[in-house]
């Protein structure tokens, strides 16, 4: 799975398409992720003693294949390759060639 948390990715399919978020979890056994503001969900919350009950509305997990990382330096959604330096596995952006981590 080439996303990973903390990278800026565009939703390319589903009700949520054309945004854009960070990603908050990558779950990588599942290949799905979690974005900042997409696929809300809302969730009954029980009352409890200490708390009333409530309805929050939560980020839900989306497939990793409906999203595309988002290059900022191009502005502009883009592939990821991998390529070796020194020794280790980089991610590389396929538009600008630019290595990512």
């Amino acid at each position: 799975m080439q996303i990973k948390k903390d990278d800026m990715v565009l939703v390319i399919t589903g009700k949520d398409k054309g945004k854009k978020g960070k990603v908050l979890k990558a779950m990588p056994k599942e290949d799905k992720v979690i974005v900042e503001g997409i696929n809300i969900q809302t969730k009954h919350q029980k009352q409890t003693r200490k708390a009333a009950a409530e309805l929050k509305h939560q980020e839900g997990p989306i497939h990793v294949s409906n999203v595309m990382f988002w290059d900022t330096k191009a502005k502009a959604p883009t592939r990821i390759g991998v390529t070796t330096a020194d020794g280790q596995k980089k991610r590389v952006s396929k538009k600008t060639g630019q290595i990512l981590d």
